[in-house]
């Protein structure tokens, strides 16, 4: 449409690029407190939030923001995070969204980012823009009577481990480094600033967010040392036939950078007086927790969906950024219908030495979109299924298995915050 103008945000012009961002996730905020608007202003970059105006009518909502990804090996790569991402629904299917995403992966292209990043409310929306889903998330639902734990428990196996009940001040104090050994470790990570901390403990509470204070529990190893940290909280429910009480808890988030410290959370949570259920949160597919379990059938899946999406935009940085297990050699077309990060690409990697990604003019063993190399980035997409889908061409017999050797992780990634 060209009489809808695609620009970015003025300061003025925030409180109505938050009302009309409010509008299309069918909040009805039809008025903003000074607090909201100023946690806006503080976390934005005016070039980087974009707004699409009918007039003085903000139709369409936009922003972006520096994050950092791990990938694979522990290297962090600068990534366009995506974020805020509405179309008024009087104003679909315009290509109002198609360029304000242009203008926005442009600039990311320029300014020498590596990757863009989002959340997609709807799955069907990004993939013709490059995007693919690169991580996934899980969420069990624990009978605890049925789990077969000691309901004697009272503290961690390791000798001279504990767990302490804390506030949202110790929380501020050790979350921060406690989560930085996290995403170092696990690929799909990414990086949490201040502002994070501050708004979930509740520092940023406004009208229209209001603060409900949860529990917080710290795991110290035998060192001392802060392993794991888990907020939770807790309703009651009406006791049921078999005379159980019916109280839940819901978890809703948990950090743990050794296996003890996750086995001790978890038989933590389990053993509070009178809960017999556990509601898990978010937590990546492969995740312990149902082997932690007597009796892992206890804990039923009750969600699963893709998570993290990633859209490569330097195809060279991104493939020499990471490790790989395997060794091998594979030369790679890339389809990018947006002109971004296409072209044909030579990959050599061996464990324990640095990658090697260069343009070349061989004979491509494999052609993929930038969509699917996106979902390979991180280890978790199988270039075998992807060729049986129909999404990946295998120009030479082999080389899907060539591709999988060195691409797929013995873990999977996993990334624990939305944005």
């Amino acid at each position: 449409m060209s009489d809808v103008d695609v620009r970015a945000v003025s300061d003025a012009e925030l409180p109505g690029w938050l009302r009309a961002l409010n509008a299309g996730f069918l909040k009805p905020f039809a008025t903003l407190s000074e607090e909201t608007v100023a946690h806006l202003r503080s976390r934005t970059a005016p070039s980087r939030t974009l707004g699409a105006y009918d007039g003085d009518r903000c139709v369409g909502t936009y922003r972006s923001f520096r994050q950092e990804v791990t990938a694979v090996g522990g290297a962090p790569v600068v990534a366009n995070a995506v974020s805020g991402v509405t179309v008024a629904p009087t104003h679909r299917r315009r290509g109002i969204l198609s360029r304000m995403m242009d203008r926005d992966l442009a600039g990311a292209k320029e300014r020498g980012d590596v990757l863009a990043t989002l959340n997609a409310a709807e799955y069907p929306i990004y993939g013709r823009f490059g995007f693919g889903p690169a991580t996934w998330a899980t969420e069990w639902t624990i009978d605890v009577p049925r789990a077969g734990l000691d309901p004697r428990w009272s503290a961690p196996e390791e000798s001279g481990a504990r767990i302490d009940l804390v506030d949202g001040d110790d929380v501020r104090k050790h979350g921060p480094e406690l989560y930085e050994r996290f995403r170092a470790a696990r690929h799909g990570a990414i990086d949490r600033a201040e502002e994070w901390w501050l708004r979930n403990t509740g520092l940023q509470a406004t009208r229209e967010h209001p603060w409900e204070e949860p529990f917080y529990a710290l795991y110290r190893a035998p060192s001392g040392r802060v392993d794991g940290l888990v907020a939770y909280r807790a309703t009651s429910g009406a006791m049921g036939e078999s005379r159980l009480p019916g109280n839940k808890v819901t978890v809703l988030g948990t950090t743990a950078v050794t296996p003890a410290a996750e086995r001790a959370l978890w038989h933590f949570l389990c053993a509070i007086d009178q809960v017999t259920e556990v509601e898990t949160g978010w937590l990546a597919p492969d995740d312990l927790l149902p082997q932690l379990l007597p009796d892992p059938r206890a804990a039923r899946v009750t969600r699963h969906a893709d998570w993290l999406w990633v859209r490569i935009l330097d195809v060279v940085r991104a493939l020499e950024s990471r490790t790989y297990d395997g060794v091998g050699a594979l030369v790679v077309e890339v389809v990018d219908g947006a002109g971004l990060s296409g072209g044909r690409f030579a990959l050599e990697a061996a464990p324990g030495a640095a990658a090697v990604c260069a343009p070349t003019t061989m004979a491509p063993e494999l052609t993929m979109g930038i969509a699917e190399l996106s979902q390979l980035w991180l280890g978790d997409a199988s270039v075998a299924r992807l060729v049986a889908l129909g999404q990946v061409v295998e120009e030479r017999a082999g080389a899907a298995a060539v591709a999988d050797g060195l691409f797929r992780t013995s873990r999977r990634p996993w990334c624990p915050d939305m944005f």
